[in-house]
């Protein structure tokens, strides 16, 4: 085997190892590329959901104010409408009907 013969040997045994480990250099990255996307996914919908919680919660809030609200509402026009039926029958009362 001349020198010309074991250089090219040696060089394409180099060659073959360096793209072997450029190979799985590259296979590093990719997998890390997937877990990369995979994390910001993930980031987003936490935060997605963080938000549409703190929204829910506000809006369960408002509600309950609403529903609060809507009773005592409500009481005061029983009250009212109790008054009213009253007079009214006082003034039948006093008209003869």
């Amino acid at each position: 085997m001349s020198r010309e013969d074991f250089e090219q040997r040696w060089a394409r045994k180099s060659l073959r190892e360096m793209l072997s480990v450029v190979e799985e250099r590259v296979g590093k990255l990719e997998e890390s590329i997937e877990d990369a996307k995979e994390d910001s996914v993930q980031e987003l919908l936490d935060s997605q959901r963080k938000k549409l919680t703190e929204r829910n919660d506000a809006l369960e809030a408002m509600m309950l104010a609403l529903k609060e609200e809507t009773m005592a509402t409500t009481r005061a026009l029983s009250t009212k409408i109790e008054e009213l039926d009253g007079e009214l029958a006082l003034c039948r009362a006093t008209v003869g009907k």
